[in-house]
């Protein structure tokens, strides 16, 4: 069947694809990124786009406003190319770059002090320089034997392991070099893995890369395996958003549809990559001497990277198809670094308590503290870590992809454009707002969602129910295709023409999300019959937690009603941990013992969260003396 061409504006960018492709796949073949929550089934209408010219079939209308249709507006995931067809893409339905959590240079009031404390650095993958006895015909061990015995004079370890590629290097490097041989070794679990030789003392440098794979964003550091410099951070979206915006939805189509789990495996090692090169130009190093990779993510997003099934992560009884998984080689994986380099991911507590937050636990030295800490990391699930040095219990709730932007009519992720801080005159109820690179706002992200919620809320547009008070004379509220909504930023102000508005239902997702994460907080708490006001710290991670205002969080209940002294910001703490087990082998055995002593909670269980859930379904709560502090609201 001859191939048709589908071009898309502005960027001129070509697919060629046979008749029947969506428009959505072929913008992801042609490399022009759209939005698409739901994976492509039509639910989220995001991934709109015109028809400039030629046949395509309509497979459904989907969930397009009678507005877009009316302006020619498709979805592209339900829209079929039938020949060549000319595609126009606006701004507001594509994918662009997000806000990364990279640094404290980039983050608001991220604390570092306190944090990773007590690791001296003896990094997990080391070069370790030989001199060898030559054989003779009396000595005449083999050459494997020969350097094994002279590793073992040198490293503390059990088993020693060499990977066939090295193998078939090492007669020719040891007779190259003298018999002497630099030895780049891995050590995990108590053996080593040789995964490079080169002849003779080589000072030549050895590189190692620290990964976190966020559902929404992924990050990559260049770590100096000799120095423990960090010589180079990038970070991106994770390019399998064009699959859905959450994990379910990613789930569901690794499980069912054909060649599924390699598209989502492809999109996240594409991901990397792409990373990977950012790194190693802005540092001019070379991939060949990247050796050892550390990579932390949820269970899912580990199952993804590996090419394992998640299917049975999402069915009762939510079982993952590995907690741990051994060590893999770079080329297994189809990583830009040299391909013997060994590759490790940090073990999963739970299905929905994955390596990310085992790492992020390790970097808070929580587990070494008498200090009873809370750690948080808000994102598409809410998932907790509650304890101290006696005890640790971990739970995760659902929170929904409204934090992310997703179920949310103007919602988006941290992106150009995207609203992020909101001031309402409380006489006028006059808008005024901030985006991520002052550019005019097309949308709002989650911290601009908390914002939003505690001032509609302050100045009494919404009651604590999260309806909107439709008595007040303003033009701002008005009835909508959706029932009553709210203008933020009228069209002529914003980037899409269009009206930036909130509405009723919207609201109530975003009371949903709360919920949840505040009914997870407070079943920890009830299933170790403790009071709020034992914890001593709360620790913030993520890109999300930098940029949420505290008091807002506090005022819409979604977080504690703590003194605000009590909260920190610690940044990326996914990434720092795996940083940090690079590092050190004591933290990286420390990291493979804090999931074991992790309790999990699983929420499902019993009435507790339910119960806990329904009442925080309000601002901030049903019970107020939860939250004392929150009383200067109409």
């Amino acid at each position: 069947m001859d191939k048709v061409t589908v071009l898309f504006f502005p960027d001129n960018l070509v697919a060629n694809v046979e008749p029947g492709t969506s428009v959505l796949r072929a913008a992801t073949l042609a490399g022009v990124e759209l939005k698409s929550n739901c994976g492509g089934d039509g639910t989220c209408g995001r991934c709109l786009v015109k028809v400039k010219d030629g046949n395509v079939r309509l497979k459904s209308t989907g969930a397009v406003s009678q507005k877009a249709k009316q302006a020619g507006m498709v979805l592209a995931c339900q829209t079929m190319v039938e020949g060549n067809v000319v595609i126009d893409v606006p701004k507001d339905s594509r994918l662009d770059e997000h806000q990364v959590l990279l640094d404290e240079k980039e983050v608001l009031v991220e604390q570092d002090e306190g944090l990773a404390e007590g690791y001296a650095i003896k990094p997990v993958c080391r070069k370790v320089k030989l001199s060898l006895t030559e054989p003779t015909l009396t000595e005449n061990v083999s050459d494997w034997n020969r350097l094994q015995a002279a590793l073992r004079s040198e490293l503390d370890c059990g088993e020693i392991h060499i990977a066939l590629p090295v193998l078939r290097e090492l007669a020719e490097t040891l007779r190259a070099g003298d018999w002497d041989v630099t030895v780049t070794v891995a050590q995990l679990n108590g053996c080593a893995e040789v995964v490079h030789l080169a002849p003779g003392h080589s000072d030549r440098k050895s590189f190692g890369l620290a990964v976190d794979i966020g559902t929404t964003t992924v990050v990559v550091y260049l770590i100096d395996l000799d120095s423990g410099l960090t010589l180079g951070k990038k970070g991106t979206y994770n390019k399998q958003a064009r699959y859905g915006d959450d994990v379910i939805t990613r789930m569901i189509h690794a499980s069912d549809k054909k060649g599924g789990l390699q598209d989502l495996h492809k999109a996240v090692i594409d991901t990397i990559n792409q990373l990977i090169d950012e790194v190693l130009e802005q540092s001019q190093a070379s991939g060949d001497d990247v050796h050892m990779a550390m990579v932390a993510g949820n269970s899912t997003m580990t199952h993804l990277f590996l090419g394992l099934t998640p299917k049975y992560i999402r069915l009762e009884p939510y079982i993952p198809l590995a907690a741990e998984t051994p060590p893999v080689r770079a080329e297994e994986l189809g990583l830009n670094i040299n391909p013997t380099a060994f590759v490790a991911t940090f073990a999963s507590v739970a299905s929905y308590v994955g390596g990310d937050i085992v790492s992020g636990t390790l970097v808070t030295n929580m587990a070494q503290s008498d200090e009873i800490t809370l750690f948080i990391d808000i994102g598409t699930n809410g998932e907790m870590v509650l304890g101290n040095r006696d005890w640790l219990m971990t739970a995760a709730c659902s929170a929904g992809p409204a934090f992310e932007g997703g179920g949310i009519t103007f919602g988006m992720r941290a992106m150009k454009g995207a609203i992020e801080y909101v001031e309402i005159d409380a006489d006028t109820y006059d808008v005024k707002v901030s985006t991520i690179g002052k550019m005019k706002p097309m949308g709002i992200c989650g911290s601009g969602l908390i914002d939003c919620l505690a001032k509609l809320r302050e100045v009494g547009i919404i009651d604590r129910a999260g309806k909107i008070q439709t008595d007040l004379d303003t033009p701002r509220i008005r009835q909508g295709d959706d029932g009553w909504e709210f203008v933020l930023v009228f069209g002529e102000e914003t980037e899409c023409n269009k009206d930036i508005i909130i509405t009723e239902n919207d609201i109530k997702n975003l009371l949903r999300a709360k919920g949840a994460v505040y009914a997870g907080i407070r079943s920890m708490l009830k299933a170790v019959q403790l009071d709020e006001e034992v914890i001593d710290k709360v620790l913030i991670a993520g890109g999300f937690g930098n940029f949420i205002n505290i008091r807002d969080a506090i005022t819409i209940g979604l977080l504690p009603d703590l003194p605000p002294e009590k909260y920190r910001f610690i940044g990326n703490s996914s990434v720092k941990g795996a940083r940090l087990s690079l590092l050190s082998q004591d933290a990286y055995h420390e990291a493979q013992e804090l999931g074991k002593k992790m309790t999990y909670l699983e929420l499902s269980v019993g009435n507790d969260f339910m119960d806990e859930f329904m009442s925080a379904l309000f601002i901030p709560h049903t019970d107020m003396t939860l939250f004392p502090s929150v009383t200067n609201v109409k």
